[in-house]
């Protein structure tokens, strides 16, 4: 019977522990309490009217990320800016630290980042936060996350990507050392466009960048999939570009994709993107010509 007691007392005492352990010690309130200080700081400065705000309404305060705060920890060691994003698995656009030595009362440290810091605080494309204090320093890491996005509907894309392609085939230019001339304008075609968007969100999707899809497709086969019946057809791919101008810029100076521009033999187009934040490059683009073969 004792040792019974004994077992039992054991496990009563193992199961407090285990409850306790769950419950925020006075340091983790504290630590808690501070970094909601630290943001309340870093939001009134930002917001409209605050020290750090040339007037522009749309400053939201920043969000806490637990991934910049790693960052921001990594730093604490000696690690770099970028090299502590890429440990802590962020991937940012646009990102920066700001150091404070001591450990200052929040009036003192409001004024200091007021009168040092306020372009990287006022600044609203940094829109994530994370904050490390070791015992005598502050780092706080400010950070636009990799968001890709072309701000542009499907007509608008289309609108605007025939108007450059067609301005650039209507002029001579050489490709790659080989002269071309001036060609005729080509139309928009859906058929093209949906082939084009199937292949972009599939290298989007993957994490992949090739004219020969998961599958082992060509371009080829894939505009005939989609059921457009050709005598002539090519295609272009891009990456990382957020605007059809970029695009479009980026095969005319590839002398291959800037002859497939050229191309005489080619009266229609599709364009299409996808764009996957997971991904290596962010933004895919898939061009398809075409010459529709003759009707039966």
């Amino acid at each position: 019977m004792r040792a019974a007691r004994t077992v039992l007392a054991v496990a009563i005492l193992l199961a407090a522990a285990a409850t306790a352990s769950a419950q925020p010690g006075p340091a983790q309130a504290e630590a808690g309490a501070e970094t909601g200080e630290l943001l309340e700081l870093l939001a009134r400065l930002r917001a409209p009217g605050g020290a750090c705000n040339a007037g522009n309404a749309q400053a939201a305060p920043f969000a806490p990320n637990a991934r910049l705060d790693d960052a921001a920890a990594s730093m604490q060691g000696g690690a770099e800016l970028a090299a502590a994003l890429q440990a802590a698995g962020y991937r940012a656009t646009r990102s920066q630290v700001i150091t404070v030595g001591g450990a200052l009362p929040t009036g003192r440290l409001s004024g200091l980042l007021a009168q040092n810091f306020c372009a990287q605080i006022g600044d609203v494309a940094l829109r994530e936060v994370g904050l490390w204090r070791s015992v005598n320093r502050l780092w706080i890491v400010l950070a636009a996350p990799f968001a890709p996005a072309v701000n542009l509907t499907r007509e608008q894309i289309a609108e605007q990507m025939l108007a450059l392609v067609n301005a650039a085939r209507a002029q001579a230019r050489e490709c790659g050392g080989k002269p071309y001339p001036g060609v005729r304008p080509l139309r928009w075609n859906e058929v093209l466009e949906r082939a084009a968007l199937a292949h972009s969100r599939d290298m989007a999707a993957h994490d992949y960048f090739s004219h020969t899809a998961r599958d082992g497709s060509t371009p080829a086969q894939r505009v005939a999939r989609a059921g457009y019946r050709y005598r002539a057809t090519g295609e272009n791919i891009a990456a990382g570009q957020l605007t059809p101008a970029e695009a479009v810029a980026g095969w005319i100076r590839s002398p291959p994709h800037c002859a497939n521009l050229m191309g005489a033999a080619y009266t229609e187009m599709g364009v299409a993107h996808a764009a996957e934040a997971q991904s290596r490059m962010g933004v895919y683009w898939t061009q398809l010509f075409g010459a529709p073969a003759p009707a039966k």
